[in-house]
């Protein structure tokens, strides 16, 4: 299967999904980060929970792999550290009192590689606060995509980008790279989209793109309306849709 890279449009990322760091304003609290702490945040997009994290008195850094969010932080927030980094391979070593990553983790593989830049990353004793989408996330909106692909393309489907682990996979993963895992939950949390009746193509065009991108575009629309149609079963009630998340939340401690 061909792999296309996910390109982030960071204006309409900011304007229409804010619910993602709004959601991670929960997130936040179990956090609980203090004055004088060290904080990093993996995965700050446009860096709104990154500047939470900055009033509430701790030393914060911000990175995400895309140069556009970052440039769009810097916007919002210039009076906060971002920089561009993968967290695959991050450059700290023992310098962190906790590490802070909402809505991110899915997107990064091999998912070994975060967990030991992250755990790295760690002061001995230090926290990891994380919520990343859990195993059967999206799925009937990956599926109306891979059947409306057929009906459109010749060949596969382009391999989707995501890592949606289970507690066991994820908690496994954190222990071998010495953390103690305090909490973990999978959990269902069906999210209003924005748009009205253009809410999940907007969605696709947001997080999919690499199924749009990988067709011509005079099939595009063919595969956004078929896709539609199919997820509209399960996914559209009233004249809006209803992305079908589960996310997996988990807290964990660098051992000493």
């Amino acid at each position: 299967m061909r792999a296309v890279t996910q390109q982030w449009n960071a204006g309409l990322y900011q304007q229409s999904y804010g619910f993602v760091w709004e959601f991670g304003k929960e997130l936040l609290g179990m956090l609980a980060p203090r004055a004088g702490e060290s904080i990093l945040d993996v995965g700050c997009g446009t860096g709104q929970l990154t500047a939470e994290i900055a009033r509430a008195g701790a030393a914060v850094v911000g990175i995400d792999r895309s140069p556009a969010m970052i440039e769009e932080a810097r916007k919002n927030f210039p009076e906060v550290r971002f920089h561009v980094e993968d967290v695959r391979a991050l450059p700290y070593d023992g310098e962190f009192d906790a590490v802070f990553s909402n809505a991110v983790l899915h997107w990064v593989q091999p998912a070994e590689a975060a967990v030991a830049a992250m755990a790295r990353a760690l002061k001995p004793g230090g926290r990891l606060v994380a919520e990343l989408g859990g195993r059967g996330n999206v799925a009937e909106t990956i599926r109306a995509a891979e059947e409306a692909w057929k009906s459109v393309a010749d060949g596969p489907p382009p391999s989707h980008p995501w890592y949606y682990p289970g507690v066991g996979d994820y908690a496994s993963l954190l222990e071998r790279h010495g953390m103690e895992v305090t909490f973990a939950l999978l959990f269902d949390r069906p999210t209003p989209l924005e748009g009205g009746a253009q809410g999940l193509e907007r969605w696709y065009e947001m997080f999919g793109s690499h199924w749009t991108a990988a067709l011509a575009p005079e099939k595009r629309v063919a595969f956004l309306r078929a896709a539609e149609e199919i997820a509209s079963v399960k996914l559209l009630r009233d004249g809006g849709w209803t992305a079908d998340y589960r996310r997996l939340r988990v807290t964990a401690r660098k051992r000493l």
